[in-house]
């Protein structure tokens, strides 16, 4: 058969169980346990008594109840607050409990979960590998829907200039549709983890790190960083849909540049901060000769012609532009 003419063949749509309350079925369990007990002693007292047919009909029925307890009560189940359980009845789909409480199933409905400790093994014998915390088997069936994060490991990316930059990430999330996170595909938290480093990659080679001009609108990692991390989000949460989690939040811990040029870069920011702050002594320093030099005039306390004119200014810019403190010279003479 043609994948492409049945692309919906595999997928599973979520039914929500409404299954027994647990506390009067686990009563019925134990009074069976109990009358099970009380034949078994029964039919051994008749047996002793010589009476064969009434005991032996007697320690029957207390011999089936007894082992008919152990075969009923895996039908037990407990879910806590913000967890689900996926139930499979000989391979198929049988239902998903996404409410807390004590309940009672089909004996023979199990749970299932592929990040548990049996499935995972499993998968890493066929040559699947995990990556990190949040792909370590569970020691429980149950499918946790609380909010988790996932922190992502630090990768060497090239930006949209070619530079080798550093950058980390982390992802809060959470599974929203649990039948989907387990059927759907092998194991959801390495799902999430592959996705999560490619969609880092993808998006960070689309901007620069930097673009090193204060009037320049180009969005840029290191400046527009909540925006990034919202297209981040964005293609994450399309990445993941198919397997039923939720991207809540994508946050940026960590961007630098790579150790090879990070020298380089570090001169060629420092040289940029340089001659922006030389630019501002300038223009501060022009407009306070004009200043000067128009306030002397006004008011008429000294006439300068042109020749004392270009020399006061060139003075003036000297001490106000200069790195270090001048040493005055009082001039006692006239200037000629």
């Amino acid at each position: 058969m043609n994948l492409e003419e049945n692309p919906k063949q595999n997928v599973i749509e979520e039914k929500e169980l409404k299954p027994l309350n647990g506390g009067p079925v686990l009563l019925l369990l134990l009074l069976e346990l109990t009358l099970s007990i009380v034949f078994f002693v029964l039919g051994c007292i008749f047996l002793d008594n010589e009476n064969y047919i009434l005991g032996g009909f007697m320690l029957a029925i207390g011999i089936v109840a007894f082992f008919a307890f152990f075969f009923l009560i895996p039908g037990l189940h407990i879910v806590n607050p913000n967890e689900a359980l996926v139930m499979t009845y000989f391979g198929q789909y049988y239902g998903t409990i996404k409410h807390q409480g004590f309940y009672y199933t089909h004996p023979f409905a199990s749970a299932f979960n592929p990040t548990h400790r049996g499935a995972a093994s499993t998968a890493s014998a066929n040559g699947s590998q995990t990556n990190g915390m949040q792909d370590a088997p569970t020691l429980s069936k149950k499918i946790s829907t609380k909010t988790m994060t996932l922190s992502n490991e630090r990768q060497k990316v090239n930006d949209v200039l070619g530079n080798p930059i550093i950058i980390g990430a982390i992802v809060i999330w959470k599974v929203a549709d649990p039948t989907k996170a387990v059927f759907n595909v092998e194991n959801y938290k390495l799902f999430l983890s592959i996705q999560c480093d490619s969609t880092i990659r993808n998006i960070a080679r689309l901007y620069p790190y930097d673009t090193f001009e204060d009037d320049s609108d180009e969005k840029t990692l290191r400046g527009s960083s909540q925006e990034i991390a919202d297209s981040m989000k964005a293609e994450l949460q399309q990445r993941v849909e198919e397997a039923g989690l939720n991207i809540q939040e994508v946050r940026i811990t960590h961007l630098s540049y790579a150790e090879e040029i990070a020298a380089a870069m570090l001169q060629r920011q420092q040289a940029v901060a340089i001659i922006a702050a030389r630019q501002k002594i300038v223009e501060g320093a022009v407009s306070m000769v004009k200043m000067a030099i128009e306030q002397l005039g006004e008011e008429e306390i000294i006439v300068l012609d042109e020749e004392r004119k270009a020399a006061m200014v060139s003075n003036l810019l000297v001490v106000l532009c200069g790195n270090k403190d001048i040493q005055p010279i009082v001039n006692t003479g006239s200037i000629y």
